[in-house]
Parts: structure tokens; C-alpha cells; sequence
């Protein structure tokens, strides 16, 4: 017969025990986000505050060139992010991607703009000035032109660009 004493009953506050997959599933975690500092470019990086010894192992493993030396090293940064708050340091990541896409984004919006100045013309640019109503009509209409020109001689789209160069810096 076996005691009511050998097998501890949890009490529903009480957290279980972290089950081997979900160790290994943290530890996989934490070597990827090891991974994507390592390919984070340099001034990013930069903007990160980390430990000194992590810092250390990610600037060594940036350097690797051997395969296995670089697996060994990004599995040795897993293991220094278990033991610091790797939350502060995966916000900071999310931020970069977050801005990432808001920058295709309003690049993307400013695409769409300069083609509907170029085929539309000025109605296009009376919706553009309403919108943002500190650009020079005069000096767009000249870069429309301009671009509207080269196209139509089949020349290289040098206005095209200058155009949009305009409207990415007043936006």
C-alpha cells in the first residue's frame, strides 16, 4: 500500500515543472534571437545595450568564419541570454522590424505618388497639395514636366527620381 505522503499533490498556485521540450523550445528561442543580433548590421547593434560578456560573444561570433565554430559560439550565446532579461533585448529587435516596415511602407506610398503625378497630372497634384500644403507647386510642376519629357524621348528617368527625391524630403 502506498502513503498519501509519497505523492505531493500541487495546489492549483503552484507552477509545475518546465517540461524538457519547453526548455530546449526556450533555449532554441534565445539562440535565434542570439542569432539575429549577430546578423544585426553594426549601427543597429550599436543601439542595443547588452552585457559586456555578451556583447563580447556576439562581436566574436560576427568574426567566425568555420561553420561549426560559428554554431558553437551562437549556442554559447543562447546560454549567456538565459541568464540575463532577454526581453528588453527583443523589444529592441521588434522595434528595428517594426521600422523596417514603416519604411517600405511610406517608400511605398511615395512611389504611388510620383506615378500618379506623372499620369495624372495636375489633378494629382492639387490632391497632393491639399495634403501637404508646404510644397513648392511651382517646382513640381517642373520636375512632372521634366519627367513627363524624358519619358516620352525614352531617355533615362533622371527627373523621375529627382521628383521623387522632392517628395521624400518634404514628406
Amino acid at each position: 500500500m502506498s502513503n498519501a505522503d509519497d505523492f505531493p499533490e500541487h495546489t492549483p498556485d503552484e507552477e509545475l515543472p518546465k517540461s524538457k521540450t519547453a526548455i530546449k523550445r526556450e533555449m532554441t528561442e534565445l539562440q535565434k534571437l542570439g542569432e539575429e543580433l549577430v546578423n544585426l548590421p553594426a549601427a543597429k547593434l550599436e543601439k542595443i545595450s547588452l552585457p559586456e560578456d555578451l556583447e563580447e560573444a556576439v562581436m566574436l561570433a560576427r568574426r567566425l568564419k568555420n561553420r561549426e565554430g560559428k554554431r558553437r559560439q551562437l549556442q554559447y550565446i543562447g546560454k549567456l541570454m538565459r541568464v540575463i532579461d532577454s526581453d528588453s533585448i527583443r523589444e529592441s529587435l521588434e522595434s528595428f522590424h517594426q521600422d523596417s516596415v514603416a519604411f517600405r511602407q511610406q517608400f511605398h506610398k511615395l512611389e504611388i505618388w510620383r506615378d500618379r503625378l506623372l499620369n495624372e497630372g495636375d489633378s494629382a497634384l492639387e490632391e497632393l497639395l491639399c495634403e501637404k500644403p508646404g510644397m513648392d507647386r511651382q517646382h513640381l510642376r517642373q520636375l512632372i514636366r521634366q519627367a513627363q519629357k524624358q519619358a516620352s524621348q525614352n531617355k533615362p528617368p533622371a527627373a523621375a527620381r529627382k521628383l521623387f527625391k522632392y517628395l521624400r524630403e518634404n514628406s
